[in-house]
């Protein structure tokens, strides 16, 4: 599981200097045992009213093309009622 961390890291990476720029960034919390991907959102993008789309168009896709065996990705403390 510590190079499937890396991995994900690295694609967490190519997409931190966008998240950044608008006063965000996220941090991966865990990958559990069905490949599942879990970050927290960070700074900006905890309360942005596009985190959601953040979510599935930018930091899911950018982990699912890089790591191809995470099947989701999910924010710990993204709240769903947008």
């Amino acid at each position: 599981m510590i190079d499937l961390s890396k991995k994900v890291e690295e694609a967490l990476d190519q997409i931190r200097p966008y998240l950044q720029a608008d006063g965000g960034n996220v941090s991966l919390v865990e990958i559990t045992d069905d490949f599942v991907v879990k970050v927290e959102l960070l700074g900006a993008c905890k309360s942005c009213s596009m985190s959601m789309m953040t979510m599935k168009a930018g930091i899911e896709e950018s982990i699912k093309r890089s790591v191809p065996e995470i099947k989701s990705v999910e924010a710990v403390n993204l709240s769903l009622a947008i």
